[in-house]
């Protein structure tokens, strides 16, 4: 693949990053006191990790920014986006690349959270094949997050502008279906409006199912603004 080299350049960088290990453990953190503080694991006397897994997409919110905001907009602040653009990469290559880095950044978070439930299901009948849609699901659901992430740091001008914005983005399309739980919507436009949130898409997952919609959903997503990133580029290197 043309853009390996580019997922290597950007995997290299979050490496030698303060802020990939800081925002880990603010990821790792945040889930388990979530669990166990917030929620009161123990005193609740239930076999599941729902409450664990509710907390990946408020996560999100600030940790995908956080893992994103350089991707674009620190290259076009040093202007080194041109010189991208003058490379022998289409801009698929570039945008792809920098997509599989942040994903794999995400989806390595992810991964550090198995501990967690591996020290709980001893302690009693958990369902295993639930804990596994649900880290489906939250895979997806970063991938999603990731790619709108991405699009919004390749439409700002300096990390601080595409943190905000993405913080703020990521906010309204986790959350979206929660502000209206409390609105006395009609039916209608309260579908149409949990349509559109990811947290309303992940909770199937969260209950162990895998459904087709769901998943079609974060795909369609993923590729919808990884697309619009292109779109970006393309008129910026020939606008």
């Amino acid at each position: 693949m043309n853009c390996a080299s580019i997922v290597r350049k950007e995997i290299y960088g979050y490496l030698i990053s303060a802020v990939f290990y800081g925002t880990a453990v603010f990821f790792i953190l945040f889930a388990s006191v979530w669990l166990f503080y917030f929620q009161r694991f123990f005193a609740m006397n239930t076999a599941n990790l729902h409450a664990f897994f509710a907390a990946f997409p408020l996560a999100f919110i600030l940790v995908v920014p956080a893992i994103t905001m350089r991707s674009w907009a620190e290259e076009r602040k040093t202007g080194t986006v041109e010189l991208l653009l003058t490379m022998p990469f289409s801009e698929w290559d570039l945008v792809l690349g920098k997509f599989l880095a942040a994903f794999a950044a995400v989806a390595v978070m992810i991964a550090a959270t198995v501990p967690v439930p591996l020290t709980l299901i001893p302690l009693g009948h958990f369902d295993g094949g639930v804990i596994l849609g649900e880290y489906l699901g939250a895979l997806f659901l970063g991938a999603s997050a990731v790619s709108l992430a991405l699009f919004l740091s390749c439409c700002s001008k300096n990390q601080s502008v595409a943190f905000l914005g993405s913080a703020v983005v990521l906010l309204g399309a986790i959350l979206v279906s929660q502000f209206i739980m409390g609105l006395n919507l009609p039916e209608w436009l309260g579908g149409m409006l949990n349509f559109f949130s990811l947290a309303f898409h992940f909770e199937t997952f969260s209950r162990g199912i895998i459904d087709t919609r769901d998943l079609a959903f974060f795909l369609l997503t993923t590729v919808l603004f990884l697309f619009l990133t292109t779109r970006v580029l393309i008129y910026r290197k020939w606008g």
